[in-house]
């Protein structure tokens, strides 16, 4: 039998707390999960100038957590203002860029978290990035 359809039946066949019984754990009590907390935005994207001269674009996943309540209700209320605020700080972000250079990430997650603060008209909100990618 191939290994790999071996493991696969394994998987189906016992329950998910027999696989990871940290995580089973850690749900049953404790602290809230992080996905309650946490809210994905659409990817914001902004032109930018590549070393040949070429146009290109700059994409970023970017997701909220945000612990307080009210402030988190406050967030998925002003995701269109977010989203515009986010696209802005981007393209800002990469008219900065100097053509060839690769992004500064910690650069970009500064700009985004102050514009998701001045956004929201308080600390509190995280911002968090998955995905940046220059194409």
């Amino acid at each position: 039998m191939d290994r790999r359809a071996l493991i696969g039946l394994v998987a189906v066949a016992l329950p998910p707390a027999a696989l990871a019984p940290a995580a089973a754990k850690a749900s049953s009590g404790g602290a809230p999960a992080s996905s309650d907390s946490y809210f994905r935005l659409p990817v914001v994207t902004a032109s930018l100038l590549f070393a040949n001269g070429r146009r290109g674009v700059l994409s970023v996943e970017t997701g909220l957590d945000v612990p307080d309540a009210a402030l988190r209700t406050r967030a998925q209320q002003s995701q269109p203002r977010l989203r515009a605020a986010f696209n802005t700080a981007a393209q800002r972000f990469a008219n900065s860029l100097r053509p060839g250079m690769a992004p500064n990430v910690d650069q970009l997650a500064a700009e985004l978290q102050a514009a998701a603060n001045a956004t929201l008209g308080r600390q509190g909100a995280r911002v968090l990035l998955g995905t940046v990618m220059a194409v």
